[in-house]
């Protein structure tokens, strides 16, 4: 449904090609944003935006390079004079290896996209937006990883709980500005990474979710399992003028999980998971 929360914005979503930056580019167009995608999957970037018509542009991007997010700015300046939000969304399980087995390569590689891709987001959308003499909100994707282990593996967490001190530094290098940066901090959301990171066939997927769906559901407080536009919607929460008095902080967006001491989510999907290997 259009609120129109979004009208005369303009917003940059990373990793917005599937999951949770799909659904967020959806959502930020029916509430009148004007987007522009980024990504790696160009196929699948190229088609959203097609989808979505004239509010939508897509842009080839490695967040992991600093100079392609240089580039992101700059193209999204060029097509629509300026940028009002920027959801630094893309991510991965990386290397999903126990403390003890992790090497340096493994750990590296898992920070660049999960935590050193953020910053050099936060660093770039701030300065596009002194530039422009105006203020913006910034959106960065932690996890519930930051609370509690066993989520994900180690590398992953430990950036995500990295990026949640990024979020209330720039909040306050941002004092006085009106410029505002906030995590969302998902539990288990039914994207793409989560069969991925199981090892599941593309021709398994679509019933891995089904069974995940069944074992997980009873297990919520809301008595189902997340879905992308469960960020979505919190993402556009925080791109509107709603959140004008938020910044500094992490929205937690997981049906319950950490209001109560063992969510058995991650273990029966793991579970799940062996049934198809």
């Amino acid at each position: 449904m259009s609120t129109g929360l979004l009208d005369g914005k303009i917003a940059v979503i990373t990793g917005a090609a599937s999951g949770m930056g799909r659904s967020t580019a959806r959502t930020f167009v029916e509430n009148g944003a004007r987007v522009v995608l980024a990504d790696i999957q160009e196929e699948a970037g190229t088609a959203l935006a097609a989808e979505l018509g004239d509010a939508a542009r897509f842009t080839t991007t490695d967040v992991t390079s600093e100079p392609d997010l240089e580039a992101l700015i700059e193209y999204a300046v060029g097509e629509f004079g300026r940028i009002d939000v920027f959801f630094s969304n893309a991510g991965a399980a990386g290397d999903l290896s126990p403390v003890t087995d992790l090497t340096e390569e493994g750990l590296n590689r898992t920070l660049a996209l999960n935590l050193n891709a953020h910053v050099a987001a936060h660093k770039l959308a701030t300065r596009q937006f002194q530039k422009q003499g105006t203020a913006g909100s910034i959106i960065t994707t932690a996890s519930v990883a930051i609370f509690q282990s066993g989520w994900n593996g180690p590398a992953y967490s430990m950036a995500k709980a990295a990026v949640m001190a990024l979020v209330r530094q720039s909040a306050l290098e941002n004092k006085g500005t009106g410029t505002r940066s906030n995590a969302i901090v998902p539990g288990a959301v039914l994207t793409p990474m989560i069969p991925t990171m199981f090892g599941i066939s593309d021709a398994d997927a679509e019933r891995f979710a089904e069974r995940v769906e069944e074992e997980v559901a009873g297990q919520t407080l809301v008595g189902r399992l997340g879905r992308p536009e469960d960020i979505a919607n919190a993402a556009l929460f925080l791109a509107s003028d709603l959140s004008s008095w938020i910044s500094g902080t992490g929205i937690v967006v997981d049906g319950g999980a950490m209001a109560f001491t063992k969510d058995r989510s991650i273990e029966l999907i793991t579970g799940v998971a062996g049934e198809f290997q």
